[in-house]
């Protein structure tokens, strides 16, 4: 083959729909459900015409279950197939945890956005894979008055939580720390008691982005299988279009923190 064809070229696909099975804390097996795959390679230029038939069929034998463990050990196999010099795979799925309201009690059904990004940067480097979910729940809106009757009011934000670790990450262990350090979580639906419930905790409680966003990021810091970590949180006030932000991620040079072990 001539000198000029062994280029690479760079190709890809987007919201590519395929059942997966993913862990699941509530069930062994897994929940199942539709990811939406986008797939971006680096590939000599004689794969070009049989780049995507290569990656359906990598995707086909590995879709009983994706995770941080799986895709650390199956990514070499995209990267094989598919004669890449660099691989990255997003795997973005809708997960459903069951919740009981906060009052009543009742059942509900709550959708949470996950993604796992697997990539192989170039052939000399190893895998790295991140798991992210992005939590809605509500906080205080920082213009509230906390000493005004009624002067506290509730803003949605949507928190964004991304790990690399060297365990499987489940959805429902993020969503639970993230609800834990919120003003109040987000349920699909609420009775009139709930209702009343959530609006007497917004008025009687201050908890605004930044205070959780840090609570979230400390909690975070004390699990040692979590070798990364970053927090994001956007913030819907009821008073403008636009959405404020604040984050935060662990730095690589801060060593884990040893919360919880004894000393020797």
């Amino acid at each position: 083959m001539s000198q000029e064809k062994r280029f690479l070229e760079d190709v890809g696909l987007r919201d590519f729909p395929f059942p997966i099975t993913v862990p699941s804390r509530g069930d062994p097996n897994g929940q199942h459900t539709v990811a939406s795959i986008s797939i971006s390679a680096r590939i000599m230029h004689e794969f070009e015409a049989q780049w995507i038939d290569r990656f359906a069929r990598v995707l086909h034998s590995h879709r009983s279950h994706i995770s941080c463990a799986a895709l650390n050990r199956n990514i070499d196999d995209y990267v094989r197939e598919l004669g890449a010099t660099m691989v990255r795979i997003d795997f973005t799925y809708p997960f459903f945890v069951e919740k009981l309201t906060p009052a009543s009690k009742e059942r509900c059904l709550v959708k949470y956005q996950c993604t796992y990004s697997a990539k192989v940067p170039n052939v000399n480097k190893g895998p790295r894979v991140m798991f992210n979910v992005d939590v809605p729940v509500i906080t205080s809106y920082p213009a509230s008055h906390p000493d005004l009757p009624n002067g506290l009011f509730g803003q949605l934000s949507v928190v964004s939580v991304n790990v690399i670790s060297t365990d499987d990450t489940y959805p429902e262990d993020i969503i639970d720390i993230v609800d834990r350090h919120s003003l109040f979580p987000v349920y699909s639906f609420l009775t009139a008691d709930d209702q009343l419930y959530a609006i007497k905790r917004v008025h009687a409680e201050r908890k605004d982005s930044v205070v959780m966003t840090d609570e979230i990021r400390e909690e975070l810091s004390h699990h040692r299988e979590i070798e990364y970590y970053s927090v994001s949180c956007a913030n819907r006030g009821m008073l403008h279009s636009y959405a404020t932000v604040v984050s935060t991620e662990k730095s690589m040079w801060v060593p884990f923190s040893g919360y919880g072990e004894e000393e020797v």
